[in-house]
């Protein structure tokens, strides 16, 4: 729980912490996080090491970051419709697809950067 007293750079660290603590909720009990970040791997040097420029560089490992990033969006949603109710609701079930929907338009958003940028390089 957040704490309300914590001011100036105690409530930096207390927020780092409750990033970190999230940050291992979801590499623990996420597979599709776990698997973005096992990707991230390999590509985030690839990237740096293909781009010709700050700027390509930056778009190339941007895109490459925005996945999970977006992931643990679509987590957290997921969680907190689960922790309403179980029960099948079609507001719910929408909220996750939309959730769902913006994981999907991430990663087609990064390929379409990665290809932008390649494909001409051939």
């Amino acid at each position: 729980m957040a704490n309300n007293n914590a001011r100036g750079w105690r409530r930096v660290i207390h927020a780092f912490g409750y990033s970190m603590k999230g940050l291992k909720a979801c590499f623990e009990l996420e597979e599709a996080f776990r698997q973005e970040v096992f990707l991230l791997i390999p590509l985030v040097p690839l990237a740096l090491w293909l781009g010709e420029s700050p700027v390509e560089r930056a778009i190339l490992v941007g895109s490459l970051l925005m996945v999970p990033i977006v992931e643990l969006l679509n987590s957290a949603i997921e969680a907190n419709v689960d922790r309403v109710g179980l029960e099948r609701h079609e507001l719910s079930g929408r909220a996750k697809d939309i959730a769902s929907a913006a994981v999907f338009s991430s990663i087609a958003f990064c390929l379409v950067n990665w290809g932008l940028i390649l494909i001409p390089k051939l």
